[in-house]
């Protein structure tokens, strides 16, 4: 596909993503983590005027002068910006503006790929293509915490609906050895996938099948919640400080457990993966169940045979610089290098994935207390 067909592809993702929305969900940021939607459409657009078109379309005339500052994230290199918790409290600019915005800019991207850019022009454009998909997914994310948080439970309808785990549940096996890791090939990758290195893994047995909405509830049954043996100091605290019993968006109404997708309350399908999960349950169900979650490394050596994609899955391995990681220079080198703490790695993709990200050695980062991803377990025997 030619980038700009790459591109206006991407752009009218976006917005089909938002498309049930009704204006009010456009605007609030029920907790820090999650963000307006159209605070993601505003920064995205943000993304490509700031990296691309003011610094290399001599022509170009910026939508707003306020804009550079409302919708910056976390780029210090690129000056000032609101904070990430006030971004529920700007009702303007409106939502149509905000659409007046993107329509501006997507035109002038357009205009600028269909005359010879530069091979840098075009990069840029490319990790803008790229960085807007992740911001697809977190979209997925955030408008569910809006939706799935309010006391109605509304319905959008059947987006990014989990299909139940077929398979009997197997253990694949792994031996011993020098592993190489990293991302291979010529394709898009993000810099915290490179450079490819060896790593030593010991022989490991690993899950064909992610924990199901049935396995979870053996756990909670149990007294899963209740044991602090089973949980990290933190994890245990995080439980007890925020009266966590049971996944995000489950329900217990009259005896019988439900759980909200983007349809509606439903009756709790045991079937399914198990799904918003922070790592600190992951951690503890794993405990209770006597085995442990993979290391990142260990994923990305079973990734070719396992099943996955359905889910992002949890790993004990912290999210830290490859052996000979290079942090680009200026404001691109912000982009994951300077969030290389306190964080842990997710593998695999999840259903919101956008095409093309769903690559073995993928590496998705988040906070171990980070409930309202689309995230999921996977065991590995001890």
């Amino acid at each position: 596909m030619e980038l700009k067909e790459q591109f206006l592809k991407t752009r009218k993702e976006t917005e089909t993503i938002c498309s049930p929305l009704q204006t009010e969900d456009y605007l609030v940021q029920p907790i820090v983590d999650v963000s307006p939607p159209k605070w993601h459409l505003a920064h995205t657009t943000w993304f490509f005027e700031q990296f691309v078109l003011v610094k290399y379309d001599p022509y170009y005339k910026v939508f707003h002068p306020d804009f550079s500052y409302l919708f910056n994230s976390y780029y210090n290199h690129m000056g000032e910006r609101t904070q990430r918790q006030d971004r529920g409290f700007m009702t303007r600019p409106s939502v149509a503006n905000v659409y007046e915005y993107r329509n501006y800019v997507t035109a002038a991207i357009t205009k600028v790929l269909e005359n010879n850019p530069s091979d840098e022009v075009m990069d840029l454009v490319e990790v803008g293509i790229n960085h807007e998909q992740q911001h697809q997914e977190l979209l997925a994310y955030d408008i569910k915490y809006i939706l799935g948080t309010q006391p109605t439970f509304p319905s959008i309808g059947d987006y990014y609906i989990l299909k139940e785990e077929q398979q009997g549940q197997q253990w694949l096996s792994f031996s011993e050895g020098l592993y190489e890791i990293g991302h291979q090939g010529n394709g898009f990758c993000f810099d915290n996938e490179l450079p490819v290195h060896k790593v030593f893994v010991q022989d490991f047995d690993i899950s064909n099948s992610l924990v199901t909405n049935g396995d979870f509830l053996e756990f909670m049954e149990d007294g899963g919640y209740g044991n602090f043996d089973l949980w990290h100091d933190e994890g245990w605290h995080f439980i007890q400080n925020n009266a966590i019993k049971h996944p995000l968006y489950w329900h217990c109404n009259d005896g019988a457990w439900q759980q909200y997708h983007f349809n509606g309350l439903e009756t709790l399908n045991p079937n399914l993966p198990v799904s918003h999960i922070s790592m600190y349950e992951a951690y503890a169900f794993a405990n209770w169940k006597g085995m442990r979650l993979p290391t990142e490394f260990e994923w990305e050596v079973a990734a070719g045979e396992l099943p996955w994609g359905k889910l992002w899955e949890w790993t004990n391995s912290a999210f830290l610089p490859y052996p000979g990681f290079n942090r680009a220079e200026g404001a691109l080198g912000e982009y994951n290098g300077k969030f290389m703490l306190n964080q842990m790695v997710l593998r695999g993709a999840s259903l919101a994935t956008p095409e093309g990200h769903e690559r073995g050695t993928y590496r998705n980062f988040f906070h171990a207390s980070s409930r309202w991803i689309f995230s999921g377990i996977r065991l590995v025997k001890q």
